[in-house]
């Protein structure tokens, strides 16, 4: 909201309080006053002049050559390049000396041969937006009303000698939306009196009732609907004060007519439209909701296709305009409008809410009847703007008005005591000093021993409950004054949940491995969605995509880095290992919400170590990666709980692919993509995996125990075992440490052998086995009992035969 810091002077008195000490005091009390602009900053030096003579440049056919009157002994003689000078006008003229917006400075001059001694300015020249500026003056200079005296400042006739305060008014504080609101909360915080306009205005003989009948179907959505006429309106110019207020307002000027429904707005925060009547088609006015495929062409000339959500305002029969939200093409005012039907309505949030959506149309008076405005204001809104249009559009206004009426609009009541006031502000106030800052808000209070009960008027339609009135009273009162105490109580320091302190250790475990933690996209393809997905499900898709590549969510987080990994080989970053922790969506039975799942999941291609001294390489392969997944396993107590076993998934090398379970259940997978994938993304042999990371960290875990080193020696013994080509190594070393019992400590595979010398469709795979007993010296009688237990248990359970 930007408000006039002189025209707000005219509601409330602001005498000894500048703009820049107004706007800190509205900030303190609770609306944020984004700044204070100063309209003539940095200009001097600009009158208004009356051009005398006008005529063709000798030696330039696009520039006039006028002489122009300043007020001074003598007039002097200005080329102009603007179309539209002429002779007889009231101008702008910055003089020799002046200072233009950007520091311009304006000095003598001579344009094709021909002395100029200043330049006669347009709205734009002198710092108003192109887009305030009134159609007839946007391609040339601005004219002044013939009634303007010549020699006077220009800056200020035009209202630049102000300062607008731009407000950045939260949802809540609607009623801020009009000058007279923003007057009751300055008259608040200055413990001032708000002066509202006195409309009068004589009226015909004739009555408003016999020219038109207001009907309303939709009574929710339009409560009441107040329409007056106005005859024999002559549409021309605002006066030169009303479109200086609309420009600092941000608002362009059009008519005289359209300029004063647009001044309303702003003073009373109450949107009003003018129908030409002529136009209208009928004397009935009917409020409705529009029917499925109805359609109107707004004022921006847009055909619109309407359906049931939306309301309408209608002539009987067809759309004149989209309620609350833009008029219709079809009875816009226009230069020969001679009779106007004034609509002042009290439309509900909701539904203009609707229509301003659907449509993309965002409106003052959308914006307004979204927020909420007072619904007290439609009468005096509309008697205010009849006595401008009998003032300045020379109108005839016919007498009373035409309503439907079926609003039911109470004050609120709303009690609190002094005791909780003063124990949430933390204050001690007394109840004279509470009712007074109500006072001051112009808010009915009655006190009835610690209770007092306050009756808000509806321009606050955000004050319902008691905590809005401790806020009002904490904002009037001053933050600054609220002590400054330590919070009293019992309080809990801040701590890591379990889950999360196990994240982090996933995190750092895996950086200091050496991957990189890679943040990508939750939104894929269609042909992406379900690749490598741990769960099988269809992808859930997006209502409004911002294309077809993020169209819907993804079940595996694999997909993306794939992508990271290509991009950073196109760049020659020929060596890469990522992670991200990260979502993954599924999708639920319909209607519902999708489940949202946590996952683990790395991706590493190229080399793994590169040691240029020694000469030495190691290319990524499946148990580079293994062993990254049973160290993170190891560091999160879950060794030897996790089980890897060979399996094919769709995507992956159906010969380097093994699936990890826990207790049981699947929990992700390991291995490597498949070499066709590879091809067809430009990657070298590339290795992923990606588990459930709420399966990982919520699993119980073993109690990290730490153990002394052994006292005793250790005995090693190595066996090669001949088994079936398919029988896994983790099948022999599960027997085999199951078979030790307690003495065996470690077992280790070293050896894997598959060629001459071995029988068909057989394997050799040898084990390092240690050991120990932790109190005694374990004697040769004691291996060999525990050893033997091992042989046996293989040749019973893997048909495992002792290589000789």
């Amino acid at each position: 909201m930007l408000v006039s810091y002189k025209w707000l002077q005219e509601y409330v008195d602001v005498t000894g309080v500048s703009a820049e000490e107004l706007a800190e005091k509205i900030t303190k009390s609770g609306i944020e006053v984004e700044g204070v602009e100063t309209l003539n900053e940095g200009l001097s030096g600009v009158v208004v002049g009356h051009v005398l003579e006008c005529e063709k440049h000798p030696n330039a056919e696009k520039l006039n050559k006028t002489l122009v009157d300043l007020g001074q002994e003598e007039p002097v003689q200005i080329i102009c390049g603007a179309p539209n000078v002429a002779k007889g006008q009231k101008v702008a003229v910055a003089t020799v000396g002046a200072v233009l917006p950007g520091n311009f400075k304006i000095k003598k001059a001579k344009l094709r041969g021909e002395e100029s001694n200043g330049m006669i300015c347009s709205l734009q020249e002198l710092g108003i937006e192109a887009k305030l500026v009134a159609k007839e003056f946007s391609e040339g200079i601005f004219v002044f009303p013939e009634d303007t005296e010549v020699g006077q400042d220009a800056l200020a006739a035009l209202g630049r000698a102000d300062q607008v305060l731009e407000l950045g008014l939260t949802p809540n504080r609607a009623d801020c939306l009009s000058m007279l609101g923003v007057a009751y909360e300055v008259g608040a915080i200055l413990n001032k009196e708000v002066k509202w306009p006195e409309p009068k205005s004589e009226t015909a003989a004739e009555k408003a009732e016999d020219y038109i009948k207001v009907t309303v179907e939709a009574k929710e959505d339009n409560p009441l609907y107040v329409a007056k006429v106005i005859k024999n309106v002559k549409v021309g110019p605002s006066p030169l004060w009303m479109q200086t207020r609309l420009m600092a307002s941000g608002i362009r000027p059009h008519n005289n007519v359209v300029d004063i429904t647009n001044y309303i707005l702003l003073e009373y925060g109450q949107p009003l439209h003018a129908f030409d009547y002529d136009r209208l088609g009928s004397k009935e006015i009917l409020v409705r909701r529009a029917k499925q495929g109805e359609e109107i062409v707004t004022l921006d000339e847009a055909k619109r296709k309407l359906t049931e959500d939306h309301l309408v305002i209608t002539n009987g029969n067809e759309p004149v305009a989209l309620a609350g939200v833009m008029g219709g093409a079809n009875s816009e005012v226009s230069s020969d409008t001679t009779t106007v039907l004034l609509e002042s309505a009290y439309f509900t949030g909701p539904a203009i809410r609707k229509a301003s959506k659907d449509h993309g149309l965002r409106s003052e008076a959308s914006a307004r009847y979204e927020k909420g405005v007072d619904p007290e204001r439609a009468r005096a809104a509309a008697e205010r703007a009849v006595e401008l249009l009998a003032r300045y559009a020379g109108g005839e206004v016919l007498e009373g008005s035409v309503e439907a009426d079926h609003l039911t609009a109470e004050p609120a009541v709303v009690s609190v005591t002094l005791d909780k006031i003063n124990s949430v502000i933390g204050s001690e106030l007394s109840m004279p000093e509470v009712q007074n800052i109500f006072s001051r808000l112009k808010f009915g209070a009655s006190v009835d021993n610690d209770t007092i009960t306050v009756t808000v008027p509806t321009r606050r339609g955000d004050i319902t409950i008691e905590e809005d009135l401790i806020e009002e009273v904490a904002r009037l009162y001053g933050y600054d004054n609220v002590p400054k105490t330590l919070p009293v109580g019992a309080s809990t320091p801040g701590h890591l949940s379990e889950y999360q302190q196990k994240r982090r250790i996933v995190r750092r475990f895996l950086e200091g491995a050496g991957l990189y933690q890679a943040i990508t996209y939750s939104l894929t393809s269609k042909e992406k969605a379900s690749q490598y997905a741990l769960e099988k499900r269809e992808p859930v898709e997006l209502a409004m995509p911002m294309s077809e590549d993020r169209s819907l969510l993804r079940l595996s987080i694999i997909p993306q880095l794939l992508e990271v990994l290509k991009y950073n080989l196109a760049r020659q970053n020929d060596s890469l290992a990522v992670y991200e922790t990260g979502a993954v969506f599924l999708k639920n039975n319909a209607g519902d919400l999708p489940e949202e799942r946590e996952h683990l999941a790395g991706a590493i291609t190229g080399l793994w170590e590169n040691h240029q001294w020694q000469g030495q390489k190691t290319q990524v392969d499946f148990y580079v990666i293994k062993g990254i997944l049973e160290g993170l396993f190891a560091k999160l107590g879950l060794e030897g709980n996790v089980q890897f076993s060979a399996s094919q998934r769709e995507g992956m090398h159906p010969g380097r692919t093994a699936e990890l379970t826990l207790d049981g259940k699947v929990i992700g997978f390991v291995g490597q993509v498949h070499p066709t994938v590879e091809k067809a993304m430009d990657l070298k042999e590339t290795y992923v995996f990606e588990i459930s990371l709420k399966s990982l960290l919520e699993a119980p875990s073993e109690t990290l125990q730490y153990q002394s080193i052994p006292r005793y020696p250790s005995i090693t013994r190595d066996i090669a075992l001949v088994v079936d080509r398919e029988k896994a190594a983790g099948e022999l070393e599960a027997i085999i440490t199951e078979a030790g019992g307690k003495l065996l400590k470690e077992v280790h595979v070293f050896d894997l052998y598959e060629g001459e010398r071995m029988e068909q469709g057989k394997k050799s795979i040898a084990f390092s086995l240690k050991y120990f007993d932790p109190e005694r010296t374990l004697t040769d009688e004691d291996i060999t009992k525990a050893h033997d237990k091992v042989l046996n248990a293989v040749k019973e359970k893997a048909g495992a035969v002792l290589r000789g």
